[in-house]
């Protein structure tokens, strides 16, 4: 995701919700924050989809996350786009034009990288009444720790309590990286990216972003569900999209 543009306070600024190729100035209607009609400022071959508002900083309210979310459901589509992070407001169009301008390179390369395709999201999460109780019949090594700990006439101590934690968080950080690896191999054939997120919560194994064509959607699913198939029925696939490749867009703008 992109990271913020300076604000400078004004009477009125540019909101940006993304960068699209094209050098033809576009309008979408008034689809924008506050109803605001939603147009393009064009440097070269790429244009900044942006709307008027108050320079300052936006609230980040359900609205204004809902608005944001729709512009980009609508840009992504119709087409390549670089999506903003919410609430990026520039001075003025001048201001949008300078840094376009500024940053011409970065932007031709990371629309390049993003040509044709989207983004789809995959979720997997152990569907289990006791995460550490399906590990402990799982895993040998957390089985007999749990064992010793809780053998009969001894009282465990607060330092083997936490070094029975410490051995479940490894165990489970060892068997996510283990089952990324093979659905990301899986998936291998129907993704030209796979990042893997941060999860949620313990229950979540994976959080993966997968960057595929335009077209691959249903490619995409026959590959969770070939996927899905190397698992048993304790892991829950859920996979959502297509969204706009927010986690493949990584551009320091000047």
């Amino acid at each position: 995701m992109m990271k913020k543009i300076t604000n400078i306070p004004a009477k009125s600024g540019r909101y940006m919700y993304a960068i699209i190729p094209g050098a033809q100035e576009r309008s979408f209607g008034p689809i924008g924050l506050n109803g605001a009609k939603v147009y393009t400022i064009c440097v070269g071959e790429a244009a900044a989809v942006v709307s008027d508002a108050p320079c300052g900083r936006i609230r980040p309210e359900r609205r204004n996350f809902a608005a944001h979310q729709a512009v980009l459901k609508t840009l992504v589509e119709e087409g390549d786009l670089l999506p903003m992070s919410f609430g990026n407001i520039s001075t003025n169009g001048s201001a949008v034009k300078d840094f376009l301008a500024k940053n011409n390179s970065s932007i031709s390369k990371a629309l390049k990288r993003v040509s044709a395709k989207v983004e789809m999201g995959l979720r997997v999460n152990l569907d289990v009444p006791n995460i550490f109780e399906y590990l402990v019949t799982t895993y040998d090594e957390l089985r007999i720790a749990r064992d010793e700990l809780l053998r009969p006439n001894r009282e465990p101590t607060q330092d083997e309590k936490i070094e029975l934690g410490r051995l479940f968080q490894n165990i489970l950080e060892s068997a996510r990286e283990q089952h990324v690896e093979t659905v990301s191999k899986s998936l291998a054939a129907c993704c030209s990216e796979i990042k893997t997120n941060k999860c949620r919560d313990e229950r979540e194994i994976m959080n993966l972003a997968c960057l595929i064509d335009r077209g691959g959607v249903e490619n995409f699913e026959d590959g969770v569900l070939k996927a899905a198939s190397l698992f048993d029925d304790n892991f829950a696939f859920d996979y959502n999209g297509p969204w706009a490749p927010h986690n493949f867009v990584d551009l320091e703008v000047k």
